[in-house]
């Protein structure tokens, strides 16, 4: 849980934006786009096998070079 505390002499805007950047680092804003539509588990397992095999071929280039 994500909890800002309003400091001495700030306005509330300010307060607000170190909110949006703690929810953005803590990747809850993220957790919740992915959450927002149930995924089967063999898409989820498939986007994960997909996502493994694009960065082991860009290491692959990458040690080419």
């Amino acid at each position: 849980m994500v909890k800002v505390l309003v400091r001495d002499r700030e306005s509330i805007q300010e307060a607000v934006r170190r909110f949006g950047k703690l929810v953005m680092r803590s990747g809850l804003k993220k957790e919740m786009r992915r959450r927002k539509y149930y995924e089967k588990p063999s898409d989820l397992k498939r986007r994960a096998r997909l996502r493994a095999e694009r960065r082991s071929l860009k290491e692959k280039l990458l040690v080419q070079d």
